[in-house]
């Protein structure tokens, strides 16, 4: 299959942002329960404002959204149904998350009832936490039927109507106190970003003031939501705020896609260019292959970098606050996972390694 090259850089780099947030941002803090996460955030003032760019799960799901799209109309011209088309997809994903989420359980298990690791069941916890992203990718995934349906039937309405609703879950939550609206949220909220994505070609095609505008609404809607003082200016969850704008989803990430989409899109004729030379073609098949065994396994990485580190001498109990040595040391918490993941990939993530691929601009009719 051909495929695009911008949509597979920003995909790629997409989730190349996450794992690196993870090994560089992390602070682990022990208690008598085990180790627990904590965020650099929490102890600085100002750097919040990088999440705006950095925190990039809206623009994953919009981009999903248009691969699902292109693939499902693909499948659709050689005769495969919808529902062998969204199985297939399913096990591509839930086989390997599962195949990690297992492992680690029963490795858990077992170091506990051996040696009596009281603590270990919340290392593992830590360790397979970002499946919850996998989780919702593969929601989206068997919800397609119904997204596609909604699509055909009433188009740009059903981004109107979800935006809408997300508003009414936070009033419902912050206002009148009902919780479930918050994770009525996780399905309204990502899938209004997974449905944005089926009018990515329209986006593309738009005049560059329809760019420019998506990224200043989007921009002024963040500014004016988080500076009003309604929701936290953090993308990501910090320990210690009243809530997250992320877990569950608050219509902050509503204003977030907009702002991302008009980002991409204004950057797009000069990454384009750039993606025409080599290194940078070189680099995103790169990301594109390993993409999902890095995500899968940077964890792991990092918990196999963190026990070496230990044997070493390294105190597992992350000083806070974070001080200039921390900072200055960032290369290395990035370093350390990596070179501790890649023979984690080598022995058990190659089948999910994606083959090499022509690359050029597709340009199929999007017609459901």
């Amino acid at each position: 299959m051909e495929r695009n090259r911008y949509v597979d850089f920003l995909r790629g780099f997409s989730l190349i942002v996450v794992v690196v947030w993870h090994w560089a941002f992390t602070i682990i803090r022990w208690r008598v329960d085990g180790p627990h996460a904590t965020s650099p955030l929490r102890f600085t003032t100002g750097l919040w404002i990088f999440t705006w760019l950095l925190q990039v799960m809206p623009l994953f799901f919009y981009i999903g959204g248009y691969v699902h799209l292109k693939s499902w109309l693909r499948a659709k011209s050689r005769g495969e149904g919808l529902g062998g088309f969204v199985w297939k997809r399913v096990k591509q994903l839930a086989i390997p998350a599962l195949a990690l989420l297992v492992t680690w359980v029963a490795l858990g298990w077992a170091l506990e009832g051996a040696y009596g690791l009281k603590w270990i069941m919340q290392a593992v916890k830590l360790v397979v936490s970002p499946l919850w992203f996998l989780a919702v990718y593969l929601m989206l995934i068997v919800l397609l039927p119904v997204a596609l349906w909604l699509h055909r039937r009433f188009g740009v309405l059903v981004l109107v109507w979800l935006g809408g609703l997300a508003m009414c879950m936070d009033i419902l939550r912050f206002r009148y106190h009902f919780e479930w609206a918050g994770w009525a949220n996780l399905v309204i909220v990502w899938g209004l970003a997974h449905q944005a994505g089926f009018f990515y070609r329209q986006v593309v095609d738009a005049p560059r003031k329809i760019d420019w505008s998506l990224l200043w609404i989007g921009l002024f809607g963040l500014v004016g939501m988080v500076f009003s003082g309604l929701y936290p200016g953090s993308m990501v969850g910090v320990p210690g705020d009243k809530w997250s704008n992320m877990a569950p989803p608050t219509f902050v990430i509503v204003a977030l896609l907009l702002f991302q989409v008009g980002v991409v899109e204004v950057a797009r004729p000069r990454m384009e260019i750039l993606l025409e030379r080599r290194r940078w073609r070189w680099f995103t098949e790169v990301m594109s292959r390993f993409a999902l065994p890095l995500f899968l396994f940077h964890t792991t990485g990092m918990a196999i970098s963190r026990f070496i580190g230990w044997i070493f001498g390294q105190e597992l109990d992350d000083r806070v606050p974070p001080d200039a040595l921390w900072w200055a040391a960032r290369p290395l918490a990035i370093l350390g996972p990596l070179i501790c993941t890649l023979p984690v990939i080598l022995v058990f993530g190659r089948r999910w390694v994606r083959r090499p691929a022509p690359q050029s601009e597709p340009a199929p009719a999007e017609t459901l």
